[in-house]
């Protein structure tokens, strides 16, 4: 199944089951080790949880297997590891606290002066 695939999965599980703030970095020239990052904000550490448990169960029904789960019940962040796709479910105060858009964002106007100087 292509990276693009997945994703169209995941996003729409994640629009299905209510997650908030659901946002998708393309990451394939920054990083070689995944094509796109999906971070998703959760209401609590079970809803967080569930998102990635539904996303999971759907990803499977395609015939993919995840690689892994990181974070449980208690946590603020549930990492799922598809391969090509990995979603970060976050609460919303982990979410602000780690800023991983602005971690994965080049400011294209800092990337020139770098050039520049």
């Amino acid at each position: 199944m292509q990276a693009e695939d997945i994703l169209k999965i995941v996003q729409d599980v994640l629009d299905e089951r209510k997650g908030q703030h659901v946002t998708t970095l393309d990451v394939r020239n920054k990083t070689s080790f995944t094509d796109y990052m999906v971070l998703v904000t959760g209401t609590s550490d079970r809803h967080l949880k569930s998102l990635c448990d539904y996303v999971s169960e759907k990803i499977k029904e395609n015939g993919v297997r995840p690689l892994g789960v990181e974070g449980d019940l208690g946590s603020d962040w549930v990492l799922l590891d598809l391969g090509d796709v990995i979603v970060h479910a976050m609460t919303a105060q982990a979410r602000e606290f780690y800023q991983l858009e602005k971690l994965w964002s080049v400011d294209k106007a800092k990337e020139s002066e770098q050039e520049a100087g």
